[in-house]
Order: structure tokens, then C-alpha cells, then sequence
């Protein structure tokens, strides 16, 4: 099993003013395990072909990993920014399976 370490990046929605909801992103470090390290190639009617991963990391919560779990909506690995498609909530563990690439807010 190999080490990670990493940022987490959360996408929290505030409301700034009545009716006005902007998205706050927060990024924090965290630390864990690879779990799962597999790719996958999406044949596409683009010229290349997309990537998209199927790891899953492992991370030792905080209690502010375990009270947002639901916001995460990245994590950097191998210095690119990929989606997180679902996170499993095993106490005191949060294990995160990764997408595609993000192109989404970040911090």
C-alpha cells in the first residue's frame, strides 16, 4: 500500500446576501494510503483519448474532514487536481475514490 500526502479541496456554498449563494473553496493537507491505483482510457470522438483514474486514497480524518466529508470535491495527485466521485465514511478513515480531471473552483 503506498503513502499519500496531499491537499483535500472543499467547495463550501455560503449565502453572502438573501438570495445570493457563492461557492467558498478551502483547500487542507491531509495524509493517507493509496488503497487503489488504476487508470482507465475513455475512447471519446475528441483526438486523444480522456484518462480517468479509479484510486482510492484513504485519508486520517479531522473533525472538520468528518463534519464536511460531503463538500470535498478534489484532491491533488501526481500535482494535477482530479474530481472525487464518492466518499466512504469508515471512522476514523475517509476513503475517496477519484474521477476524471477537475476543472471545477478551486482555492
Amino acid at each position: 500500500m503506498a503513502k499519500w500526502y496531499g491537499k483535500v479541496g472543499y467547495i463550501i456554498t455560503t449565502e453572502t446576501s438573501p438570495g445570493v449563494w457563492t461557492p467558498e473553496p478551502v483547500e487542507r493537507l491531509y495524509s493517507g494510503d493509496m488503497t487503489r491505483n488504476h487508470k482507465r482510457w475513455e475512447s471519446s470522438q475528441d483526438i486523444n483519448d480522456n484518462i480517468t483514474l479509479q484510486n482510492e486514497i484513504s485519508i486520517v480524518c479531522d473533525p472538520y474532514a468528518l463534519q464536511n466529508f460531503q463538500y470535498i470535491r478534489y484532491v491533488e495527485f501526481m500535482n494535477s487536481l482530479w474530481k472525487v466521485t464518492a466518499v466512504d465514511v469508515q471512522y476514523p478513515r475517509l476513503v475517496l475514490s477519484i474521477g476524471g480531471v477537475y476543472n471545477g473552483e478551486q482555492a
